[in-house]
C-alpha cells in the first residue's frame, strides 16, 4: 500500500514559520543597520566635504583681501560673490547636466568682515522656517584675521538633492528587504510543503505500523537521509511482515509436530484399552519412544525460545575448540561407520575460543544427526578446522543428496525440511539446524550453507578468535 503524494504535516507548518521568521527579522536587521550607516555615513561625508570646500574658499577670500585690501568689492555687487564661489570651488566639478553639485552653492555660506558686520548675508530658503544653524571658519591674511565665513551644516542642505538621493537610496534598500521577504515567504512555503509531504507519510506510515498494518510501504526518492530513513523504514516493514508470517507458520508447524506424537500415543492407549494391543513391555516400550519424542521436542522448543528472548543459558569460558571438536568426533567415529558415513578429519590446532563446552557438545551432535539423517550410505563426512588471528572456522562437509540453491538460506528456519514431508523417521522435527545456529549466534559465530565438493551440503561456522592475553 503506497501513501498518497500530499500530506499536510505539522512539521512541514513550524519548518514555513520558522523559516519565515528568520529571514524577515534578519531582512528587517538589514534594513534599519544598513540605512543608518548609509544615513550617518552620507553625514559625515556631507561634513567632511563641505567644511573641505569652505577651507579651501576662506584661503581665496584671504588672497582677495590680501589683493584688494577690503571687502567694498564684495558689498557693491553680489555677482563677484558667485563668480568667485564658482571659480574657487566649483571649477572641474560641473555636473555634464549642467546641475551644480550640491555643496558648491553660494548661497550656503556667509561672509562677515573683521569686526562681525555681514558683507555676503545668508539668503533663506522657502522651505526654511528659521535660520538654520552655521558653521564659521576664520579668514586670514598675513596672519591677521580678517573676516569670517559661515557655511550652512549639512543637515540643512539635507533638504535639497542630497536628502533626494538618500530617500532614492533608502526606497531601494527597501524594495530589496521586500524582495528578500517575498523569497524567503516563497522558499518556507516550498521547503515546508515538500518536507511536510515526506514526513507526514512517514507519520502516517508508523501510525498505521504500530496499528499493526506491516503492508505500508514509503516512496523512496533520492539520496539523502529522507530517502535512507524511507528505506529502513521499508526493511522494518517488511521484516515485521515477514516475522508475522514466520509467527504464524511457527505455531502451526507447532502444532502439527505435537499432534502427531500425540496422536500415536492417544491411538495406542485406545488399542490398549480395547484390548487389541496387550499391555506389556512392547507396547510400554512404544510409548517412552514418543513421549521421549515430545520431551525432545519440547526442551528444542523451550531452547530456541531462550535464544529468542536472549537468555540461553551458556557458561561462556576460555577452551580449545579443536580439542572439544576432534574428541567428539572421534568418539562419533564408530557410530558413524556404522551408518555407512567415512569420517575425514583435518583439525588445526590450537584454537581458543570463549565457549561452553556442554553446548559445543550439543553443536556436533545436531550437526552429525543431520548428516546421518540426510547423507545416503556409503556416504563421507569431512570435518576442517583452520584459524587465522581473529576467526576460527569449521567446515563441516558431506556427500549426496545435495540441498538445491534457493533452499539454502532457508535451511536454519524452524521446522523447515528440503523434502517437504512431515516424516520424522526421514527428517527429525525440523529444529536441529535452527538450534545449530542458535548455539553458534550464543558463541558470537556465524553459520552459512553452501554447496560441497563432496556432492552435498556444507556448513561453515566462525567463532572469534580469543587473543593468548586474554585467556
Amino acid at each position: 500500500m503506497r501513501l498518497p503524494r500530499y500530506l499536510l504535516s505539522r512539521l512541514g507548518f513550524k519548518l514555513f514559520a520558522v523559516i519565515l521568521v528568520v529571514n524577515v527579522a534578519t531582512s528587517a536587521l538589514l534594513f534599519v543597520g544598513v540605512s543608518r550607516s548609509l544615513d550617518q555615513g552620507f553625514i559625515d561625508y556631507l561634513e567632511t566635504t563641505q567644511a573641505n570646500r569652505a577651507r579651501q574658499l576662506a584661503e581665496a577670500l584671504g588672497e582677495e583681501w590680501r589683493r584688494r585690501g577690503d571687502w567694498q568689492w564684495l558689498r557693491e555687487t553680489h555677482r563677484a560673490w558667485y563668480r568667485l564661489v564658482r571659480q574657487q570651488l566649483l571649477a572641474g566639478r560641473e555636473d555634464p547636466r549642467g546641475l551644480e553639485p550640491p555643496l558648491g552653492n553660494a548661497r550656503d555660506f556667509v561672509l562677515n568682515d573683521a569686526q562681525g558686520l555681514p558683507v555676503i548675508g545668508l539668503e533663506r530658503r522657502h522651505d526654511e522656517e528659521e535660520a538654520p544653524e552655521l558653521v564659521w571658519l576664520p579668514i586670514e591674511s598675513d596672519g591677521e584675521k580678517v573676516g569670517s565665513l559661515g557655511y550652512r551644516r549639512p543637515e540643512s542642505l539635507m533638504a535639497r538633492m542630497d536628502r533626494v538621493f538618500l530617500e532614492r537610496q533608502q526606497r531601494n534598500l527597501s524594495i530589496i528587504v521586500a524582495s528578500l521577504v517575498v523569497a524567503s515567504l516563497l522558499l518556507a512555503g516550498g521547503l515546508s510543503w515538500w518536507l511536510g509531504r515526506r514526513t507526514g507519510g512517514m507519520a502516517l506510515a508508523t501510525r498505521r505500523l504500530t496499528e499493526g498494518d506491516y503492508s505500508m510501504r514509503l516512496t523512496e526518492r533520492g539520496h539523502d537521509e529522507l530517502s535512507r530513513l524511507a528505506h529502513d523504514f521499508n526493511v522494518l516493514a517488511a521484516t515485521l511482515e515477514a516475522n508475522r508470517q514466520a509467527r504464524s507458520r511457527w505455531v502451526a508447524d507447532i502444532a502439527h509436530e505435537l499432534r502427531t506424537p500425540l496422536a500415536v500415543l492417544h491411538g495406542e492407549i485406545e488399542a490398549m484399552q480395547d484390548g487389541i494391543r496387550p499391555l506389556n513391555e512392547t507396547s510400554l516400550h512404544s510409548l517412552s519412544q514418543e513421549v521421549a519424542q515430545l520431551e525432545r521436542l519440547v526442551a528444542d522448543l523451550r531452547l530456541l525460545a531462550q535464544s529468542d528472548a536472549g537468555a540461553l543459558e551458556a557458561s561462556l569460558a576460555p577452551l580449545d575448540l579443536s580439542e572439544a571438536l576432534a574428541t567428539r568426533l572421534e568418539e562419533a567415529r564408530g557410530w558413524l561407520e556404522d551408518r555407512g558415513l567415512t569420517l575425514e578429519t583435518h583439525i588445526q590446532g590450537p584454537a581458543p575460543i570463549r565457549g561452553d563446552m556442554q553446548r559445543l557438545r550439543q553443536l556436533w551432535n545436531n550437526l552429525l544427526d543431520n548428516s546421518c539423517a540426510y547423507t545416503e550410505a556409503p556416504g563421507h563426512l569431512r570435518v576442517t578446522l583452520s584459524h587465522d588471528a581473529e576467526r576460527v572456522r569449521v567446515t563441516w562437509e558431506d556427500s549426496a543428496p545435495g540441498v538445491p540453491a534457493a533452499a539454502l538460506s532457508r535451511l536454519t528456519e524452524r521446522l523447515y525440511r528440503v523434502e517437504g514431508s512431515r516424516n520424522r523417521a526421514s527428517g527429525g522435527s525440523g529444529l536441529g539446524l535452527a538450534i545449530a545456529k542458535a548455539l553458534v549466534t550464543t558463541h558470537g559465530g556465524r553459520m552459512h550453507a553452501s554447496p560441497s565438493p563432496l556432492g552435498g551440503l556444507c556448513w561453515t561456522l566462525e567463532f572469534p578468535r580469543l587473543l593468548e592475553d586474554t585467556r
